[in-house]
């Protein structure tokens, strides 16, 4: 069996510490340990009182996820083990000495009192697994904190400190200095006030203060729609704390929950959250970069451009504690792009986010220069201009010049050249591709691009660096787009297509919002700024007849001067004050004016055949970004997908969702629309056609 639970006595305590390194998950050999353990001492009459505690960092960190298809070693279930220690007659203490998550707090909920160390995190994340606490989370905890409480803290899935979970009244104290010795006083004052124990399930006060007051579940209900829109278990969490508060009875409420937690098993959503909790891990995982290579010192950070892009990188070293140099062409452009930093801070204190302190520090991280001098000193060197590769590669040669040795030298470009960039200096080892997606201050995914010469340990230093960021950092090889934009491009070509051949850009956003995206193409290019292209066409000399046939509206509505949200108009209308567009008429003219002069005839499109064209592209691209080791993953496509561009985190991410598909269907679609449509979106990838023929999917290329 995995794991293990150490039993001793110390005077008339009974302390029983889980052993299952890391981290302690309910492994088998740990539930077999916490049933036996007790049994124990309930069968030794010199133990009066048992503590609970775990070894190393963490109490129990939950559930041993490895289980959850089957497999597990034959032992007790959780439930057994939990039944036991909650029939026990003697006290438990839980001594939660670190993290305690999921089936970790339910375990301390089934003891009689509970107390922490001051750094000993609380949670239940089962919600971002697709899950429900099934232990009993569901029934104990609105028993222990009401209703309300209770189904923000679940919810969320969110993590929170001792401190705070003292006063939600989650743990009876929390201990300074030695935790388990804590424990052991604190289990001996409860023997001296009489050796009551405290079950849990047994109260009810909290509950039935909140029968009758559905106001509770319907607010949950509100705030699970805004914030986890399309997850399936957020309602049946829901309903569960429900049947908590309605049916009174505990066994009742965990019949309940065990109906709900079967039907979160079977739901499609929770193979697809766990498939990205571990994708997440695997993608820090550099197959050709040992793991203990040597890392270079980041201390200070220097960021060449302080508009939309650099701001927002300079804010993201300087929220990590990092000093950074900001640098701008002249004192103007400096101190504006400062102010703005500035107020996005003072925008976070007015919503409660940060206080002022907060602020003040943070900006105390902040050097504006105008000379490239000054950045002599950083240990990171992060250029972030607008995309021009000329202009980037004549940054990277001043660099060259100023930059202090072994300092690391990276561009923020989205997918231009990094080798290029590399030829400019005489320390191509030292450079490297650092895409931040933005608000690159709130945005999790760091696509880090590794150029033909650049440094292992260069890779591996800013691949620690992203976690250090709080951002998610995926390797991607050099080549246009890399990962995320190469694939974009066949997806945003599609539906540019589709609306001349018929559909509009608002039945194109609707199948796309419908699917789980954030907002459809259109809506992304209204955001954007549909100006940007056609400025660039324009400077590019390029005729008109030789504009790409889908950039043909969006360039007619530049010309019109609808650029987008910018100008309240693009291929939407936006009110006064409003990201919220309104379709436009004028605009379904114009599509079908421009269809008109291209000679295409317009047809009735469904919305099936929308949402193949949008994503099977972008997926026949991924699988060409695998053959080429662009990506080193499938894996690593979903988490650039899924962290950059807003794909549904309950697909899985564009891989996982095309495997689930069934790739056979996936790529009778492609031949299907290639005959009709022809061109290169409709060419099967080569790797595609292969898995198709050996009856694999891209999971197998996981390794």
């Amino acid at each position: 069996m995995k794991g293990t639970v150490h039993y001793e006595t110390r005077g008339n305590i009974a302390l029983m510490t889980v052993d299952n390194p890391p981290v302690n998950p309910l492994s088998s050999g740990v539930r077999q340990g916490l049933y036996d353990g007790v049994q124990k001492a309930l069968a030794d009459d010199s133990v009066e009182a048992i503590v609970l505690t775990g070894a190393g960092r963490a109490f129990i960190a939950g559930a041993d996820i490895s289980e959850f298809g089957g497999g597990a070693e034959s032992a007790v279930g959780l439930q057994e083990a939990l039944v036991m220690m909650e029939g026990s007659s003697k006290p438990i203490v839980a001594a939660i000495n670190g993290t305690a998550f999921g089936g970790g707090l339910e375990v301390a909920l089934c003891c009689d009192y509970r107390v922490a160390a001051p750094t000993a995190p609380v949670g239940l994340p089962e919600v971002k697994l697709g899950l429900l606490p099934g232990a009993g989370g569901t029934q104990r905890l609105p028993r222990l904190i009401g209703a309300e409480k209770a189904l923000g803290f679940i919810l969320s899935g969110d993590p929170i400190p001792a401190p705070q979970a003292e006063a939600l009244g989650i743990v009876d104290d929390v201990i300074e200095g030695d935790v388990v010795e804590g424990a052991i006083a604190f289990a001996k004052q409860v023997l001296a006030d009489g050796g009551k124990t405290r079950k849990i399930r047994d109260e009810s006060g909290k509950v039935e203060a909140d029968r009758g007051n559905d106001q509770i579940f319907a607010d949950a209900r509100t705030q699970a729609a805004r914030r986890m829109r399309g997850r399936f278990a957020p309602e049946m969490i829901i309903q569960c704390v429900e049947a908590a508060v309605n049916l009174g009875d505990f066994d009742a409420g965990m019949k309940v929950e065990a109906e709900c937690f079967a039907k979160c098993m079977q739901h499609p959503q929770r193979a697809a959250l766990i498939h990205l909790f571990f994708s997440e891990r695997e993608v820090a995982k550099i197959p050709d970069i040992p793991r203990d290579t040597p890392l270079r010192e980041v201390a200070s950070a220097a960021v060449i451009g302080c508009g939309t892009m650099g701001g927002g990188i300079s804010m993201s070293f300087a929220n990590v504690g990092i000093p950074v140099t900001v640098l701008e062409m002249n004192e103007e452009a400096l101190e504006k792009g400062l102010g703005v930093i500035r107020r996005n801070y003072d925008i976070q204190v007015s919503r409660g986010r940060m206080t002022e302190a907060e602020v003040d520090k943070r900006m105390s991280l902040l050097t504006g220069t105008t000379s490239y001098e000054d950045l002599g000193t950083a240990d990171v060197i992060v250029e972030a201009v607008y995309e021009n590769l000329d202009l980037k590669c004549e940054i990277f040669g001043k660099l060259d010049k100023v930059a202090k040795g072994g300092a690391i030298l990276a561009s923020n470009t989205s997918g231009l050249d990094v080798d290029k960039m590399a030829e400019s200096t005489g320390r191509p080892g030292d450079v490297i591709g650092m895409h931040f997606f933005s608000p690159a201050n709130v945005m999790r995914l760091l696509e880090v691009v590794r150029g033909e010469k650049t440094a292992a340990d260069v890779i591996a230093t800013v691949m620690k660096l992203g976690r250090t960021l709080n951002k998610i950092a995926v390797l991607s090889g050099n080549a246009p787009g890399f990962i995320g934009n190469r694939m974009l491009g066949q997806y945003t070509r599609q539906a540019g297509e589709i609306i001349l051949q018929g559909a509009t850009p608002y039945q194109v956003d609707s199948v796309m919002n419908a699917f789980g995206m954030p907002m459809g193409p259109f809506q992304m290019n209204d955001l954007v700024g549909l100006d940007l292209g056609w400025r660039a066409r324009k400077l590019a000399g390029v005729a008109p007849e030789d504009v790409p046939i889908t950039a043909r509206v969006a360039d007619k509505l530049c010309e019109l001067e609808r650029f987008g949200q910018k100008t309240s108009r693009g291929y939407y209308i936006y009110p006064e004050g409003s990201r919220a567009g309104q379709p436009d008429p004028e605009v379904v003219e114009i599509v079908e004016q421009t269809s008109a002069e291209l000679g295409i005839e317009r047809r009735d499109i469904d919305d099936e055949e929308v949402l193949k064209r949008c994503l099977y592209p972008l997926i026949n691209e991924g699988a060409r970004i695998l053959e080429e080791g662009i990506a080193l993953r499938p894996c690593d496509i979903d988490i650039v997908y899924i962290n950059g561009y807003g794909f549904p985190e309950v697909t899985g991410g564009p891989m996982f969702w095309a495997d689930q598909q069934g790739l056979d269907n996936v790529l009778a679609d492609i031949r299907r629309f290639g005959d009709i449509y022809g061109g290169d979106a409709w060419k099967p990838a080569p790797l595609l056609e292969k898995l198709v023929a050996e009856g694999k999917g891209f999971a197998s290329l996981q390794g």
